[in-house]
């Protein structure tokens, strides 16, 4: 059965939103355990808050009066804290479903809280005879607020355990899920880079190897297919199997009309690690070469395309785009994967081909030898400048200047 590289990268994308949302779950979850710590000490300065009433002083009783008005101020600021907390607690909303109790026990102690104010009301303006009266009930509800505390208390440590559970079994289920993930399509991907290799080997490490995957079976398929039925063999390159110079001629007079729209770009590629001059490498290497070169140059043909290999180690290309930036930026594709290719050194190393283009854009009412010899001039340019990979006629200019 074949593989294809378009749906392993589609589900592979899937599983890795599913496992970014699942983590951002935990880590949502983990910063809400911060409102739980908030919550305590919430609650613990509405204790020391409300027990303070108890001790202060009443020297001045109308001073007196307003400082506990203030305090009581601060501790219904405190539960109006607690229930925006409530905002951020995604796990009580929305798995525990505590909502209704939670804020049920907030009234019950604002109500609480209220009844306590009226106490000090009456206290500190009512007649003398009624205070202690008085002070016995408000020492009361300030205890039953504080038992409303307690409970709040013992409810959050609950809630807590709640969460905690919640949390570290959601956390298993991630690292199981990622766990799986992991393995499965680290399986699939080292089915779709043996392909890649295989296809961008120089010497291929089997000849029998079979590709997994529906698209390098299409590139195999496009990489191996020659239509030399239609092209007159002496059009052609006999090693890579490409049109020659003057297969490039003949071929460019049939196409060039084809999308008299488009712009027209001839590049020419060197491949510098050998020429006529300087064959330091055997022979059966540097066919190996041209004919990896080729076949990558043909996975990036179109229809209206030419391509050729015009001299001992250059290639001419022929494009036809809808603007002089796609025209560049396709050559600049084609030539950072000639360079990626690796070849086998006669000592065992590889090496990474060297190459240096020179790109024209032609207009219409210049011929294809014109665009050629001025490619060739920028080329040996470029080839004097070792910064320059891909050159153009500006930048004969810049680095003249």
């Amino acid at each position: 059965m074949k593989h294809s590289i378009v749906t392993i990268c589609k589900k592979l994308s899937s599983a890795l939103l599913l496992n970014t949302l699942l983590t951002i779950f935990v880590a949502l979850f983990i910063l809400e355990q911060n409102f739980s710590y908030k919550k305590i000490d919430n609650l613990n300065q509405q204790r020391e808050l409300i027990n303070s009433l108890q001790t202060m002083k009443e020297n001045d009783k109308q001073l007196a009066h307003i400082k506990s008005d203030g305090t009581i101020n601060l501790i219904l600021a405190r539960i109006n804290h607690l229930k925006q907390y409530y905002t951020y607690d995604f796990v009580g909303k929305f798995i525990i479903f505590s909502q209704e109790e939670y804020f049920a026990d907030l009234n019950r102690l604002q109500k609480t809280l209220q009844e306590i104010k009226e106490l000090l009301d009456q206290y500190y303006t009512g007649y003398a005879e009624n205070r202690p009266k008085v002070k016995e009930r408000l020492s009361s509800e300030i205890q039953r607020f504080n038992k409303e505390l307690d409970d709040l208390f013992i409810k959050n440590v609950a809630y807590n355990q709640k969460k905690s559970s919640l949390i570290a079994k959601f956390t298993i289920f991630l690292l199981f899920i990622s766990i799986i993930t992991t393995l499965y399509y680290r399986k699939k991907v080292n089915i779709i880079l043996s392909d890649i290799s295989f296809l961008t080997a120089i010497h291929p490490t089997s000849k029998n190897y079979k590709t997994k995957t529906i698209e390098a079976d299409a590139i195999l398929m496009k990489m191996t297919k020659k239509n030399t039925n239609t092209i007159d063999p002496e059009l052609l390159d006999p090693v890579t199997e490409l049109l020659n110079h003057r297969g490039l001629s003949t071929v460019y007079i049939q196409k060039k009309n084809q999308k008299p729209e488009h712009y027209t770009s001839v590049t020419i590629v060197e491949i510098r690690n050998f020429s006529k001059e300087n064959k330091q490498y055997p022979q059966e290497v540097i066919q190996a070469i041209l004919k990896k070169v080729a076949s990558i140059l043909a996975l990036f043909e179109q229809p209206s395309d030419i391509i050729a290999r015009t001299d001992f180690n250059k290639f001419t290309i022929v494009l036809s785009r809808a603007s002089k930036e796609q025209c560049f930026k396709e050559i600049e594709q084609i030539v950072q994967s000639i360079q990626e290719i690796k070849f086998k050194l006669p000592n065992g190393d590889y090496k990474n081909i060297d190459v240096t283009a020179a790109f024209v854009i032609k207009t219409k009412k210049r011929s294809l030898d014109d665009a050629l010899k001025e490619a060739i001039t920028i080329l040996e340019f470029a080839k004097k400048h070792d910064g320059l990979t891909i050159a153009q006629k500006r930048d004969m200019t810049d680095l003249e200047i």
